[in-house]
């Protein structure tokens, strides 16, 4: 407590005592004068005992603090499309459940974007990122739009998007933006693979006739000129028709095309040089000729084949767990059931959950971002993720265990443990861009 209004009520007393007094000594003698100072010196005594008191007082501290009520910890996901609906479910449970980060709630937001779009919007750097600004130099205005439209986190859906993304950034403003190493580092929450997705009746038709189906199967199915009687098929069923999504819409477009590549070539790693390679790419435009309607394609392709059934293709390569959660839909509307089959060289994709860690995103939003990222690693989160047709990235679930798509769909070709091990090295910025602008002038024109 401190000793300030003591001392200003006896300061107040001294004077009117001293007052009173000398009113005294003015009418008294001698007796009175000695009372005066005595009183005086009493006083004064007792003002400066009070002030060293003080002194050597221990400083009070403040007064109970209130903290002043603040909004939730924000943290804003870029998902891809085909993790989005488990993320998104994951977000209402995590929010529904009240974690906080600092005292305060946390709030998780999910964005539907694929993979190839928002690597587009970093590239443009739509979203104003600070460079070497301090955030202590914004304004009011840019610090809330910065608070509520820059994404804290980016699951992409495949880790060489992030790479591409940093190495932008890393050009642009000497740093690292995604981290591949720390606690924040990029870090997969699912997995899924490419494989072929193709009617069963075709199927039969194509292992009749060429053996295993591969990229050069299907490209002789689609140069076949007298269609499917020349492959042994029936009349009616025309000519080959390839499901491939729409590069431009969904980044499996690109990544069929590379795997397309890497069976041409017989190896993991393809260059500019190979794609722009005169043989390669009248190869890939027979291939890709056989193509249906390309510029109407959806991003989600494997779900065309539930709704429409042969006039949407014959059979693609295309996500697995897309093909795992449209195979029932497949069965319920059309006679002929789908069968997957699995590639030799085999595309992963890997959702890296990836946090941006400038000074964009405060320390608060970072940390949170953390919590969720564990949450939607957890045995929980990653069963449901099973459920979806995705593979765990916790080596503690198994996609066996129930009554799980991949035991469901085992009859028609599912498989829980890939033989494979032929993996597609991540392509560059350079080979992602040459294939597109071959796509541009030869297919989606």
């Amino acid at each position: 407590m401190s000793l300030a209004p003591v001392i200003g009520t006896l300061a107040g007393g001294v004077i009117a005592i001293i007052v009173a007094i000398l009113l005294l000594a003015a009418r008294g003698g001698r007796r009175a004068q000695a009372v005066f100072f005595l009183v005086i010196g009493f006083a004064l005594l007792g003002v400066g005992g009070a002030l060293a008191w003080q002194q050597y007082e221990p400083a009070a501290g403040p007064g109970p603090l209130v903290a002043a009520p603040r909004g939730p910890v924000q943290v804003r996901v870029l998902a891809a499309l085909p993790v989005e609906p488990w993320v998104r479910e994951a977000a209402r449970a995590f929010n529904a459940a009240g974690v906080k980060q600092d005292g305060q709630p946390v709030e998780v937001q999910v964005i539907a974007m694929d993979g190839l779009t928002a690597l587009g919007k970093f590239d443009r750097d739509e979203y104003g990122s600070l460079g070497n600004r301090p955030r202590a130099e914004l304004s009011a205005q840019e610090l809330e739009a910065l608070e509520t439209n820059f994404p804290t986190v980016w699951i992409p859906d495949s880790r060489y998007l992030v790479e591409l993304a940093n190495a932008a950034y890393k050009e642009r403003i000497g740093r690292d933006v995604f981290l591949t190493d720390g606690e924040y580092r990029a870090r997969p929450i699912a997995i899924s693979l490419f494989v072929w997705g193709i009617y069963q009746s075709r199927a039969d038709v194509l292992t009749a006739k060429y053996g295993d189906i591969n990229w050069q199967t299907i490209h002789d199915a689609a140069t076949a000129a007298g269609g499917w009687p020349e492959l042994g098929g029936e009349p009616a069923w025309g000519f080959f028709k390839l499901v491939v999504p729409n590069p431009r819409r969904n980044v499996g477009g690109l990544a069929a095309m590379i795997a397309a590549a890497g069976e041409y070539y017989d190896r993991t790693n393809i260059s500019v040089a190979d794609v722009t390679a005169p043989q390669f790419q009248q190869w890939l435009k027979e291939l890709m000729g056989a193509l249906t309607d390309v510029s109407g394609a959806s991003a989600y392709t494997a779900e065309d084949f539930a709704l429409f059934g042969y006039s949407a293709g014959d059979g693609g390569q295309l996500l697995e767990s897309d093909l795992l959660n449209s195979m029932e839909g497949i069965r319920t509307r059309w006679a002929d059931p789908l069968v997957i089959r699995y590639p030799k060289y085999v595309t992963w994709f890997d959702f890296p959950y990836s946090i941006w860690v400038g000074p964009e995103t405060t320390a608060a939003e970072k940390n949170a971002a953390l919590q969720f990222q564990q949450y939607l690693l957890g045995e929980a989160q990653q069963e449901l993720a099973v459920a979806q047709g995705l593979r765990p990235a916790n080596s503690a679930v198994s996609v066996t265990q129930g009554d799980t798509l991949f035991n469901r769909w085992q009859a028609q070709g599912a498989e829980a443990v890939v033989p494979r091990t032929t993996r597609m090295a991540s392509p560059s910025r350079d080979v992602l861009l040459a294939l597109l602008r071959w796509f541009d002038l030869n297919v989606g024109k």
